[in-house]
């Protein structure tokens, strides 16, 4: 018996990189998991991250676990999407006991769409899938939480959205990511009387396949400089958080954003 054997996890953007991590790390604990992806083959556009799967998809690496798991595809920063998406792995998991909104993202790239002077175009798209896609996922799923008065809400922010880059770069992202954190206070305040746990994780500088290769191209260095571990984090750090968040450890905690960023602090600098 794994501490979440028995309920059901809802992992969104989970075909690849973080969430992909976060769903195996969960069913590792039990659980039977739900995943949402706009492509449950969107590892694809990564050899990388298409290197590091061990079956056809994510879905199958998680049934190999003896869990049960259903993929369903979506765009994020669809309500119709979404909502049908939650409903079909209701319908053969059963009511949702635990979300984790992680899907998301920015676009473009790291140094450029300063504050004043944004592509408005990427600025509503990254909106609509980080902030929209949180919103959505959420009143998809808090419905069968409040009914059975008993579920773990994880949303997703970014250093980001703690602190602004030093020359305003990276607006729409950070931006979007700020407002998931305070989102996930009122969450918090409005579904603690239902016994529902709402909290936030804030990665640092992950080395994700997809992100490595920003990183690369706008100079390692330029990143770890403000790391107080002088290393890029890994997806397993952000998934042992997440497990602290989605199990009994954290009963008591809500509201709270864990920061999950090897001491990054202070001001960001990429220049």
């Amino acid at each position: 018996m794994g501490k979440l054997t028995g309920q059901t996890a809802i992992i969104t953007g989970a075909a690849r990189g973080l969430g992909r991590a976060y769903a195996l790390h969960l069913a590792k604990l039990g659980a039977n998991i739900g995943v949402i992806d706009i492509s449950l083959r969107s590892f694809q556009e990564f050899q990388a991250e298409a290197d590091q799967l061990t079956a056809d998809t994510v879905v199958e690496e998680l049934r190999a676990l003896g869990i049960k798991a259903i993929g369903a595809e979506a765009d994020i920063s669809s309500q119709q999407q979404v909502f049908a998406a939650v409903q079909k792995i209701s319908n053969e998991l059963g009511d949702v006991s635990i979300l984790i909104c992680n899907a998301g993202g920015g676009m473009g790239p790291l140094t450029e769409g300063k504050a004043s002077a944004m592509d408005l175009d990427i600025y509503h798209k990254v909106v609509a899938r980080n902030v929209d896609g949180t919103v959505y996922t959420v009143t998809a799923a808090a419905p069968m939480m409040k009914k059975n008065r008993a579920g773990k809400i994880v949303t997703v922010a970014s250093v980001g959205g703690q602190m602004a880059n030093f020359d305003g770069t990276y607006a729409h992202y950070s931006m979007s990511k700020a407002a998931i954190i305070h989102y996930t206070k009122l969450l918090a305040n409005e579904l603690g009387p239902y016994g529902i746990n709402v909290n936030c994780i804030a990665p640092g500088y992950i080395s994700t396949a997809r992100l490595k290769t920003g990183f690369a191209a706008t100079g390692e260095e330029k990143f770890l400089r403000n790391v107080s571990l002088q290393r890029f984090g890994t997806p397993e750090d952000c998934a042992y958080a997440i497990e602290f968040l989605t199990t009994n450890m954290s009963d008591y905690v809500t509201g709270h954003v864990l920061e999950v960023n090897g001491g990054t602090n202070s001001k960001v600098y990429i220049k």
